[in-house]
């Protein structure tokens, strides 16, 4: 059964995680922290902001000035963290590991004056089980259309606010219970502000179910294996438990994968091999773009004729087009309504073509130019293999935090930011790290 696989993660200390799992963490939060400090600045984070957070609170709202209750900032922050979608990734669960459960244990740790250590230790717990749970329920569950950021990762939240606050078993079960009655998210509403409203209403309602049930709150006694259970309803119900066992002495957050093209993770392949072969033949050259990906692509990223700059993040035709002609990817400011309208990429995107086999992995493509003269070229990326030294994803995701967070909270402070993160594990109050994040600068 889910519950009783995953439970010893209820009692997870940082004495338990080896360095690299720990490593990765830090990674996890200096990335997201990027992610949702330019993302605060997104339309759709301003809109949120305006209907859900009431000014005073303990908890800090991202990128502004104001402070809220921990529900409200875990809502707020975690649809910025996503607004962009730039944050990182995982296959294990089939979605995004962190920005579901980040915005949740961070605005209930800074509530609760929780030490950095404390923190990321409950970070990894919630990290651990949502990703755990993709491996239980399946592929199913996102064929048929749910978005496990949405789904998965309410359960994943709640099972970090959870280890914070220290439940016991009993009331640890509830609030996963509780989590799994409210999971949510439907992938019909990709390439729209609702994709990262998923993860912020995952972020707020995992914390509402920890509290409820640190309240007394009482659920069924198990939503995830009962005949109308979490499996059964959004899946094939098939438990497959051999996929726990197979990961049980291992920590799954070592696998994460991290972006460095501002769009839909399953675009990065196909934009890795397009940007290989880009220059090998001149443009007006190329007579057909053929991009061969598996068929569960067709349902996540194949918007074919994007017309705004966030459906030009969803659109392997797109973004392939963009690549070949040298667009930077990995430029928030390359996925505009003007680039998805410019008369050249459409003509470049216009001899793309989606070519599907299910025998390659959802993280591999394979780009093949066919020229007008009738020669071929081609290159293949595969996205699904993390990165190994962890010392170089640092230096890269630094690089990444500094692009994203200066412009919204100066050289300076991005610069402290980091080096907080760097060493969070020894921060006596999260209430610090807080204060980097939620104010603004002077304009000039």
């Amino acid at each position: 059964m889910f519950l009783d696989a995953v439970a010893r993660f209820r009692t997870l200390r940082s004495t338990d995680l080896p360095p690299e799992a720990l490593a990765v963490a830090r990674h996890c939060l200096l990335d997201w922290l990027g992610c949702a400090l330019a993302g605060s600045q997104e339309p759709l984070a301003a809109i949120l902001r305006d209907e859900v957070v009431e000014s005073g609170g303990p908890a800090t709202v991202l990128g502004t000035f104001l402070r809220t209750t921990p529900r409200a900032a875990a809502l707020a922050n975690g649809a910025a963290g996503h607004a962009l979608d730039f944050d990182d990734t995982h296959t294990g669960m089939n979605g995004h590991p962190t920005a579901p459960v980040l915005p949740a244990v961070l605005a209930l740790a800074e509530e609760r004056e929780a030490s950095g250590d404390t923190l990321l230790t409950a970070f990894v717990a919630g990290l651990e089980v949502e990703c755990r749970l993709g491996l239980y329920i399946g592929p199913d569950h996102y064929a048929r259309g749910w978005h496990a950021t949405g789904t998965l990762g309410t359960v994943g939240a709640a099972a970090a606010t959870a280890r914070l606050l220290d439940l016991d078993a009993e009331r640890w079960r509830i609030a996963l219970n509780l989590a799994a009655t409210r999971a949510a998210g439907l992938k019909a509403n990709f390439g729209s502000m609702a994709k990262p409203l998923h993860a912020g209403m995952a972020a707020s309602e995992g914390l509402l179910a920890a509290r409820l049930a640190a309240r007394g709150f009482t659920s069924a006694a198990d939503a995830f294996d009962s005949p109308q259970g979490l499996l059964a309803a959004a899946a094939d119900g098939q438990p497959r438990t051999e996929q726990l066992e197979a990961v049980a002495d291992r920590f799954l957050i070592t696998d994460t994968l991290f972006k460095y093209h501002a769009a839909c993770y399953l675009t990065h392949a196909a934009i890795n091999a397009a940007a290989a072969l880009r220059g090998a033949l001149r443009l007006d050259g190329i007579d057909t773009v053929d991009v061969r990906v598996n068929p569960a692509l067709l349902n996540v990223c194949a918007i074919p004729e994007p017309q705004t700059g966030l459906q030009l993040k969803f659109s392997l035709r797109g973004t392939t087009a963009m690549a070949l002609l040298g667009v930077p990817t990995g430029d928030l400011a390359a996925y505009t309504d003007a680039q998805a309208r410019d008369p050249a990429l459409i003509a470049l995107r216009d001899r793309v073509r989606i070519v599907t086999d299910p025998a390659i992995p959802t993280t591999r493509a394979v780009v093949t130019l066919t020229a007008t003269d009738g020669r071929t070229i081609r290159a293949e990326n595969d996205t699904g293999l993390p990165e190994r030294d962890l010392e170089l994803q640092w230096q890269r995701l630094l690089q990444k935090f500094r692009a994203l967070a200066q412009p919204v909270v100066g050289e300076a402070r991005a610069k402290e930011i980091a080096e907080t993160v760097a060493t969070i594990e020894t921060l006596p109050n999260v209430r610090a790290l807080a204060a980097l994040l939620g104010r603004q600068p002077v304009p000039a």
